[in-house]
Parts: C-alpha cells; structure tokens; sequence
C-alpha cells in the first residue's frame, strides 16, 4: 500500500519547477531543489517494513474466501504450525502494518507542507491533484484488481486531512484518539439496535401464538429485522458453506465474472462503510501519525530512552492484550457477533499500541545502525512502495484466480507463507538494483507525471545512479 505522499521534492534529483509548488506570492523567490540529505530514509524504511508485513494478512484474503480472513479455522485445520502462524500474524502484523501505513500517509502531508512553507510556497494544488488521482488509481486497481484495495480509503480520508496540517502536535493526537473513540459508538450503538430488532421480532412472533397484540415500536422492528435479518443474523453452518462455495465459483471462474462479483461489495465500502466506519479509522492514525511527525519521531530525531520507552510501551502493554485477544478470539470461535459486541476493540485500540513499539524498535535500528544492510534495502522498498503494492495484488491474483494458475483455495496456509516469503525476497531484491537506474518505481513515475500533467524525469544521471541504495 503505497502511502509515498511526502514532499513530491522529496528526491533530490528533480527540479523544484517540476513539482507543481505553487508560490505564495510574486514576491517570493522560486523554491530551490532540494538537497540529497533531506531525504527520510527512516520513513522510507519504515514504509517499506509496513507494505512487506501487510502482505502477510493480504496473502489470505489474495488465496482464501474472505471469511478465512476473520476465521482461519475456515481454512480446513487450525491446529499446530497453522494456529502458530496465524497467532503470530494476529500479534505482529494485523492490524498494525494498516496503522503504520496510515500513520506515514498523515506524516507524508507534514514533510510536504513543511519543506513547503520554509521555501515559502504552498502545496494546496499539488496535493489536492496527488489525491484525486491517487484516488483513480485506486479505484482501477480495486475493481479491476483486487477488491481489498487500501488506496481508495487513503485517497478519500486524505481530502479531509489537508485541513488539519497546521495544528500542534498534541491537537492532533488527541483529534486522532477521539476519532478512533467515535467507532466505540457507531459498532455498540448499531449492535444493539440489531440486537433491539431481533429481540423485537421473537416478541412479536410470541405475541402472535398467544393471541396478543404487539407495541408499535415492537411491531415496526420485526418488520425491519425481517427485511435485514439475512444479513445480520450469525449464519447456519450451512448458509456459512454455501457462501464459501459461491466465492471459490465465483474466483476460480473468468476474468469478467471476478469483477461483476466483488463490484456490490466494493460499492458499499466506498461508501457506507467509509462513512460510518473506514473513515474514522483511517482518519485516526493519519492524524496520531501527523502530530509524531511533527514530534520528530518518524525522523528518527527524538532520543533512545523515548524510542525504548515505545518499545516498552507497545510490547509490554499491547503485545499482551493481542495475547489476550486471540485466546479471547478462539474461545469465541471468531463468532462476527462476539466481534461487533465489543471483542473487535481489543485489536482496534491494541494495534496503535503494538505499532509505536514496531516504530520505536526500527528507529533504535537506524540510529545505531543495526542489520544496516536491511534496513537500506527496507528504504528502498519504501521508495516505491505504490509500485511493490500494485506488484503484489498483480502477482498474487495471477497465482490465485481462475484467469491465472487457478490455485484459489487450493494450497495450505504454509505453502501461502512461502509465497510471501518469496515476494519479501525478491522486492528487497530487485527494489535497490531498479533504484540505481530509476529515479521512481513506474508506479510512482506514472502517479507523478498525472500529478503535474507533464511527462516526469524517469532515468536517474549517473551521478545519482552511484549514490543510490
């Protein structure tokens, strides 16, 4: 998932008239290009980190049908090495590779605007353009793609985002934990008035036998639960099959048939979803990740006693409530109705957690250069992060769908391991060697080039071809 969206100066090869900075009067003098040092190579390790670990959760939703995502015990065994690793996921990875990915899209706004306003010059149109069309990028890839695109949820969230770029660190922290606070309302609130209507409908229906007459209120809500209750009501065993079954068909088919298939769903997450739900989550760790941003962290600026105390933070307090959550999941046998009465929360507010200790960690790492070997090749992942994103969602469905090798619910979850591992291989790779030729990913080229409507230096000179990862 590509959350590239620093400062568009941010590689020192390109010339400042060529990124669209729009100057904030006549009289200001023309940015100046900027310097190689002024690249982040610890944000752009820490996004590389992020899209390597996000496809460690994006792998079971490329492979299996969507309710092994929210239940691994779908995938035919959940005993042993299976239920390590999808323990192991659920403490490291879920949840908190998205956070930290959103996190550094909010902290992409603040270098921009940043390095913007010191060369007195504003960013509002570039930004605005970089959105709308990272927007129809998204919506191609999730369509035509993939159906768990992340890219659109950024692009919408971003809209908003660009409002809040002046405010102090500690205001947006606080906006960013009171807007991840308003989901405790929406899910309880909506649970309970589903929970009101199924009630609603058996005391009708007992009414009914009796010979007696129902409320109002009563008789209004068995209705709606009537109309609703197929999908909100837990499915039967063998409901829960049939749909299992209707998804293998439906991706192990053609290529036209995939996209008719997940285009209902993908309606309905760019919209009510988002609105009542998506949005705020994103929005959340946008924001935390804006005011970190301007608190130094992501730069790798602050001391080691604070990277250690969010290491100790997030390991210490949130790696024992993702502990708890997954014995909490599997006692519940991942039932969606313990999930949407409260058991979703644990991972919700633990992976923010979770994640400052995965920041804190990584920074220790550069700043006393630590598997510096690793870290530089993490950079260059994160570098064309949009590129390696897309790359993943085009190789993943070649190998899964019917158009493909066909192999949709087909493997086990080990040999779905080996698949990421080989991906993860094969970008640290190749994503330095293509960096030493290329000044961007070709996603990252194409996505800029829309950007400022002029076709954008693509081949690095030698000079900078020498000093690239």
């Amino acid at each position: 998932m590509s959350l590239d969206v620093r400062d568009p100066e941010s590689s020192a090869v390109v010339q400042t008239d060529q990124e669209g900075i729009e100057p904030a009067a006549p009289a200001v003098a023309a940015p100046l290009p900027v310097a190689a040092g002024e690249r982040l190579d610890s944000v752009d390790a820490l996004r590389g980190f992020a899209l390597l670990g996000i496809l460690a959760m994006n792998i079971v939703d490329f492979a299996w049908p969507g309710e092994a995502y929210s239940n691994p015990s779908r995938l035919g065994g959940f005993g042993g090495f299976e239920r390590g690793v999808w323990i192991f996921n659920h403490l490291v990875f879920e949840a908190k590779m998205m956070t930290i990915f959103s996190m550094l899209f909010g902290a992409g706004l603040v270098l921009m605007d940043q390095r913007a306003c010191a060369r007195g010059a504003t960013i509002r149109g570039v930004y605005f353009s970089r959105i709308l069309w990272l927007l129809l990028i998204g919506l191609v890839h999730a369509y035509l793609i993939w159906s768990g695109d992340i890219l659109v949820l950024y692009a919408q969230t971003g809209l908003f985002l660009y409002f809040f770029r002046a405010s102090s660190p500690r205001t947006l922290i606080i906006l960013g934990i009171c807007a991840s606070l308003v989901l405790v309302p929406i899910v309880l609130g909506f649970t309970a008035s589903i929970d009101y209507m199924k009630a609603a409908a058996q005391r009708v229906e007992a009414h009914r036998q009796a010979g007696e007459s129902s409320s109002w209120l009563d008789t209004n809500a068995a209705k709606m639960w009537g109309k609703m209750h197929t999908g909100f009501d837990e499915p039967t065993p063998e409901k829960r099959q049939e749909n299992w079954n209707k998804e293998l068909a439906a991706y192990r088919g053609g290529y036209l048939g995939i996209v008719k298939h997940r285009a209902g769903q993908l309606i309905w997450m760019h919209t009510l979803a988002f609105v009542f739900g998506l949005g705020f989550l994103a929005a959340s760790r946008m924001l935390i990740g804006m005011g970190l941003m301007k608190l130094g962290v992501f730069s790798a600026a602050r001391s080691d006693g604070f990277y250690a105390w969010m290491v100790g933070l997030g390991y210490g307090i949130g790696l024992p409530l993702m502990v708890y959550d997954a014995y909490a999941l599997i006692q519940h046998s991942f039932s969606g109705w313990y999930m949407m009465h409260g058991g979703l929360f644990y991972n919700t507010f633990g992976s923010i957690v979770v994640a400052l200790g995965h920041v804190g960690l990584l920074m220790l790492m550069i700043r006393h250069h630590v598997l510096e070997w690793l870290t530089r090749r993490l950079a260059a992942v994160g570098r064309m992060a949009l590129s390696n994103y897309l790359t993943h969602s085009i190789v993943c469905t070649t190998i899964f769908y019917g158009y493909g090798f066909n192999l949709y619910g087909r493997i086990s979850r080990p040999a779905s391991l080996g698949i990421v591992i080989a991906i993860w291989v094969a970008q640290l790779l190749y994503s330095p060697i293509w960096l030493r030729y290329f000044r961007y990913g070709p996603a990252e080229w194409l996505w800029r080039s829309l950007t400022y409507w002029h076709r954008q230096p693509f081949r690095n000179q030698p000079a900078v071809a020498a000093s690239a990862p």
